[in-house]
């Protein structure tokens, strides 16, 4: 989500003066919007040394299931409260439902901050 930076207008419906510009820091950058398909990746660098791995698609999870982690290959997306559309166009986030080899897993990673997909089993 790009940031639009503050309101123009004051409470009172009055305007505001702009006290600087909007510095590069503040930018923001069009969501990642992990798609189920072949893995591809993209590299990106963060505030300061560090870097962040934006998946851009993916079919691999990592799914946990009574203290035991497995891989288990991403099937569809069942349901995405984040976005209504999102499961029809099989976009995975965080939260998202996801139906995996191994049964239905809700995602708690971020796959478009982290490159990865960490999911609960929910059966």
């Amino acid at each position: 989500m790009k940031d639009q930076g503050r309101s123009a207008r004051k409470r009172t419906g009055g305007r505001l003066k702009h006290a600087s510009n909007k510095k590069r820091h503040q930018l923001g950058r069009e969501p990642a919007e992990t798609t189920v398909g072949e893995t591809r990746l993209q590299y990106i660098d963060s505030r300061g040394t560090g870097k962040k791995v934006r998946a851009l698609s993916t079919n691999v999870a990592q799914v946990a299931a009574d203290g035991e982690v497995s891989e288990a290959e991403i099937e569809n997306v069942a349901d995405n409260p984040a976005n209504v559309n999102y499961a029809r166009r099989n976009i995975v986030t965080k939260g998202a439902i996801i139906e995996t080899s191994a049964g239905r897993a809700r995602v708690t990673s971020r796959p478009g901050q982290t490159g990865q997909v960490n999911a609960v089993l929910l059966d």
